[in-house]
């Protein structure tokens, strides 16, 4: 007699869901176990940004490595996964900027101190609610190592870096052209830049010679920042204009009068071969000034306006001035041409805005050193692994083409600048501590680049610069980090060079790269496009179980993920699947006990066969696992969970459980336990919370599935010849199934089936197993033997070593029967021309895995069979019938 039970008919996730977090946490379930003797496994999340909440790019990365750590913690061993947060300096200041504009307030109104204050209220704000988010995705990480990059201890990492780095003369001060953001009034680097196709121009001008003998033409995109021009050059090669080197030009708008320089820099097939050279607003033009001792006239202030060195444009808006000036220049005459054009212009990653390259004073890291030796340990046993492997050939292009990073930013919220400037003699000092006598100096107003901070995420939240606490000492370098591909340049590479520089080790010893989140279209999901989805929603409908199953097996490592509501619905209707078969078990188990499980009784051939194909699965999701093929992990749960436990396994549980063997009956309530208990474990990982609440009520020991043992491999349950057997049955009963589809034969219409053997083993095997044959087919009469005559009407099915006939005379139209096996025909035709291709391709056959290549030969031997039965047969037919 069933047994009754509480779970529900239909899997409600919200339910399963509720409070499930809290148990774990009050467990302090996801703290490492302390066990020394235990081989550490330690990840870093990528801190989130406390600007807003979390979208589904951090649910899906924040997914990837909860199923490593997960799954690392149920194989014993000793997991840290630190949580964290981001300060985010230019995105948060922003965000907190333009809530006080909202209500009319400046920072300016507010000074530097109380605006900081408000942009810690917003922090600790949107620092809960990604608490909250973390909660309900899942995530096993230990709160009580929580960091942020603004805490003290980071704090005092960041200021050692910056002295250390500053003393080895690897950071420097200087006056160079940066890319500059006029709306946030901040350096940026170049990887904060944007680079968009907009429509401009080409404006052609003329310039004249100051001596009155003609006039040279130029052209450029930023004619505002002509009135910062110090020279005109041309090549010193170029024959046209070797007589005006060292003559003069005077600057229309401005009158002043500035030379014609001679420089390589100038390429003399484009345009006329005649540049204007602006030290202050061009890094070419820079460079160029540096060689020939140019002044540097600088006419833009910092809100992208014009200056008072701008003259008559002074106070304009930088692109209302590029008007004023084309304006002024067409009424001197001085305007040739203007060309319309589409170009790559940089934009402000952050506000958005044109990015202005600007003259200014700022601080950097030389990166010439630090890069080369980055590239160099990739060449050795603490190399980064790259997954996939294409993306170390990303960080290393980068690495090699590398500019010095501008790390100084003209911002309030951040680490501030451990510089001070004395007053009085101008003298600066850089120091761990603050002058002595500070009233006499002044620190220097700028913060450093957010990215300065993260770029010591995993040894600065382990407690270094103290290199003798605890969890650096045993959890660094971390194992493996989890990221999108999008900040490979951004944090990655400049995590692996600070690590380098300053622990002599690299970071993490893998890096699992994954894409970005899609819409069903294949659009990047963006505000502007409102196509953004909030995972909170997702989990609300279907389960956060269910958003993880779609996230970790919706792509190849590195691809990008395409979200649908239809997968999302696959998803539910999946673990609804898992709910439902352990709801058949659990009413099946009566009072069975974890010490009545016993798998060593004697066992029926479905019994071996799925304690054969959950070893298998075991050992493939380990494997592909370790390899980080998380989606194809999944993908062999999927298939061994639907199809072979609850489509076949389940069914033919039903033949003993449903019967009058009260000892077959015990084996079968064990088999269906232990499978049960073994596919919760394999799935929990992905789908932490359903799996636990279906543990809880099946037999176990352990308090959690959090900590309980990962499943492994046990040969001894491994039955081969049942597993082949096994696979003859399925396909037999799927045959007979399919004709009595074709010809509207429904199952509960008894027929005759006749299975003609041509293998002994087989045939053997199938009079053992009649009982299966019988419960799925239905025959009226079956006979099997390997001396039976085809019948002449009669529907024919090739399996494995058999030949299937079901005479339905009346029911068949000869034809189309021959139809229907020369589509069979064609089908082997192909399998025995592409396996073909393979063992006949030497590199395959001299490369490849023997057990493969053995696997391969196995499938020609069956298709070679099944081709020239089904060939036979139709010849058969075609010569009685046609």
């Amino acid at each position: 007699m069933a047994k009754e039970i509480t779970m529900p008919t239909k899997y409600q996730p919200n339910e399963v869901e509720a409070g499930r977090y809290e148990k774990w946490l009050e467990k302090d379930l996801f703290k490492p176990s302390g066990d020394k003797t235990k081989e550490p496994y330690s990840v870093v999340i990528p801190p989130p940004n406390v600007t807003g909440k979390l979208h589904l790019g951090h649910a899906w990365d924040t997914t990837l490595q909860d199923i490593l750590v997960r799954q690392k913690r149920m194989q014993g061993y000793d997991t840290l996964w630190l949580p964290g947060m981001d300060h985010a300096g230019i995105a948060t200041q922003a965000k907190v900027e333009a809530k006080l504009a909202e209500e009319g307030i400046s920072r300016y109104d507010l000074g530097r101190e109380n605006f900081i204050d408000k942009v810690w209220e917003w922090k600790e704000d949107y620092a809960s609610v990604i608490r909250e988010q973390w909660a309900k995705v899942g995530i096993s990480v230990d709160y009580s190592r929580e960091r942020f990059t603004l805490d003290e201890g980071l704090s005092e990492a960041v200021r050692k870096v910056f002295v250390t780095m500053y003393e080895k003369e690897l950071i420097y001060r200087g006056e160079y052209i940066i890319n500059w953001d006029p709306k946030a009034k901040t350096a940026l680097s170049d990887i904060e830049v944007i680079h968009k196709d907009i429509e401009g121009a080409f404006y052609h001008m003329t310039y004249p010679l100051t001596d009155g003998s003609g006039e040279v033409e130029i052209a450029t995109t930023r004619p505002e920042t002509m009135l910062g021009d110090t020279a005109v050059a041309v090549h010193p090669d170029d024959e046209r204009y070797q007589g005006l080197i060292g003559k003069t030009v005077t600057l229309p708008l401005m009158n002043r009068e500035i030379p014609i320089i001679a420089d390589d820099y100038v390429d003399m097939e484009f345009g006329t071969g005649v540049v204007k050279i602006t030290p202050a607003h061009d890094p070419n033009d820079f460079e160029v000034g540096n060689r020939h001792d140019l002044p540097r006239v600088n006419v833009m202030n910092g809100d992208g306006s014009m200056n008072e060195t701008a003259g008559n444009y002074a106070g304009m808006d930088r692109f209302e001035a590029r008007k004023a000036v084309i304006k002024d220049l067409e009424a001197e005459g001085r305007l040739v041409k203007v060309e319309k054009m589409v170009h790559s212009v940089g934009h402000s990653e952050r506000t958005g805005v044109v990015v202005e390259p600007r003259l200014s004073t700022q601080w950097f890291v030389k990166m010439a050193p630090l890069a080369k030796e980055a590239l160099e340990n990739q060449e050795t046993d603490k190399k980064v692994n790259f997954v996939p492997e294409r993306f170390e050939k990303t960080y290393t292009q980068w690495m090699e083409n590398v500019h010095d990073w501008v790390i100084s930013r003209q911002l309030w919220w951040g680490h501030r600048i451990p510089a001070w400037y004395h007053k009085e003699t101008g003298e600066m000092y850089v120091g761990m501590e603050d002058p002595t006598d500070v009233e006499n100096w002044e620190q220097d107003p700028d913060v450093l680049d957010t990215w300065f901070s993260s770029a010591l995420w995993p040894f600065s939240t382990m407690g270094w610069p103290n290199e003798n606490a605890e969890d650096f000492k045993r959890y660094f370098p971390t194992s493996t980090l989890v990221t999108g591909y999008d900040i490979i340049f951004f944090w990655v590479s400049r995590m692996i060079f600070q690590s380098l520089e300053f622990t002599n080790e690299q970071p993490f010893k893998d890096v699992l790269i994954h894409g970005l989140i899609r819409d069903e279209q294949g659009r990047k999901m963006s505000k502007s496009l409102g196509n953004g989805i909030d995972p909170m929603d997702i989990i609300d409908k279907y389960g956060a179980d269910a958003m993880r199953w779609f996230l970790s097996t919706g792509s190849a490592p590195g691809q990008d993920v395409r979200f649908s509501y239809d997968k999302m619905d696959a998803a539910w209707n999946f673990i609804n699947k898992i709910w439902n078969a352990s709801r058949f078990v659990l009413m099946n188990l009566e009072d069975l006990e974890v010490k009545d499980i016993d798998l060593t009784r004697e066992k029926t051939v479905a019994d071996r066969w799925i304690l054969t194909k959950l070893n298998e699965t075991i050992q493939s999701v380990t494997e592909l696992t370790d390899k980080y093929e998380i989606g194809e992990a999944g993908r062999h749960l999927y298939h061994f969970i639907w199809d072979d436990f609850c489509d076949w396994y389940i069914e033919m549980s039903k033949e003993i459980l449903f019967g009058e063997d009260e000892e077959a009956k015990l084996t079968t309530r064990s088999i269906l336990a232990h499978v049960l208990d073994q596919i919760l474990r394999l799935l929990h990982p992905i789908m932490p919370f359903v799996t636990e609440e279906i543990w809880e009520n099946i037999p176990h020991e352990g308090e959690s599935l959090v900590v309980a043992d990962y499943p492994t491999v046990q040969p001894e349950l491994s039955d081969e010849a049942a597993s082949k057997g096994m696979d003859v049955l399925m396909e037999l009963i799927r045959s007979v199934r399919n004709i009595r589809s074709e010809v509207n034969t429904p199952l509960s219409k008894k027929i005759n089936i006749l299975i003609k053997t041509n293998d002994d083993t087989i045939e053997a095997f199938l009079k053992e197993n009649t009982s299966y044959i019988e419960r799925f087919c239905n025959p009226e009469t079956l006979t099997i033997s390997n001396t039976i005559e085809a019948p002449e009407e009669a529907m024919t099915a090739i399996i494995t070593g058999a030949e299937i006939y079901l005479p339905l005379a009346g029911l068949i139209n000869i034809e189309e029967e021959i139809a229907r096996l020369e589509k069979e025909l064609d089908k082997w035709n192909k399998e025995v021309q592409r396996v073909q291709g393979k063992l006949s391709n030497a590199k395959f056959v001299n490369n490849a895995p023997e057990k493969i290549v053995l696997e391969e030969k196995a499938k020609e031997a069956e298709y070679l069979e099944k081709q020239a039965t089904v060939s036979d047969r139709i010849a058969v037919l075609k010569q009685k019938f046609l």
